[in-house]
């Protein structure tokens, strides 16, 4: 039997950090600190609506864990984004404080478990989705341990977990993927991706 083709590309494949790897994961994670930074204000107007659709952007602040994710294609990537630019976040002056950074960490974490999970084979649109729900839910049980989400109606509980990991998906799997799906018609992704198995016939072909 032929072997699957996403272990094939992966034979060819080096799966530890290197410096540039670790680098671009960095620049990643500043702009998506200056954008995690920037959304809190964006999420306090669009709370004035009320009926909890603050909770349909929430997953902008897990966004630098997938996209690294996608573009780096390497175990560590998504947690260290995150952990990073959540970092970032707190150092230019959230106004959530330290609870940027610890938010961050578990956000990273649950996205990395996700990718962990497929061995880091599968950079789908759909991994994603499913790495935005993991961050999501991180997210809950920390705002489960704050306590006020007991203080909600069941109606209203319920829109804000749906919100949540609905805005995840969207944002942090769907709107990711697509982000580096433009990247990658740009061929800027392949700068910073191990060489795959295509790419090793490619050359021997021009030989």
């Amino acid at each position: 039997m032929a072997p699957n083709k996403i272990e094939e590309e992966w034979v060819y494949m080096s799966k530890g950090l290197k410096l540039t790897d670790i680098l671009v994961t960095i620049v990643i994670a500043i702009v998506f600190g200056i954008i995690y930074r920037l959304w809190g204000d964006v999420s306090n107007v669009v709370k004035l609506a009320g009926l909890q659709l603050d909770q349909l952007v929430y997953g902008v602040w897990f966004m630098a864990a997938t996209v690294a994710a996608l573009i780096i294609r390497k175990p560590g990537v998504a947690l260290l984004a995150e952990v990073a630019a959540a970092s970032g976040e707190l150092i230019s002056g959230s106004q959530y404080g330290v609870e940027s950074l610890t938010y961050g960490i578990a956000q990273g974490l649950l996205a990395e478990m996700v990718f962990a999970l497929f061995r880091y084979r599968s950079f789908s649109a759909a991994t994603a989705c499913l790495a935005g729900v993991g961050s999501a839910a991180a997210s809950l049980v920390f705002d489960a341990f704050k306590g006020y989400l007991t203080d909600l109606q069941s109606w209203n509980l319920l829109l804000y977990f749906a919100f949540r990991f609905i805005g995840s998906v969207f944002f942090t799997g769907l709107c990711a993927y697509w982000l580096v799906k433009a990247l990658e018609a740009t061929g800027v992704t392949q700068l910073v991706r191990p060489a795959s198995r295509a790419d090793y016939q490619a050359l021997e072909r021009r030989k």
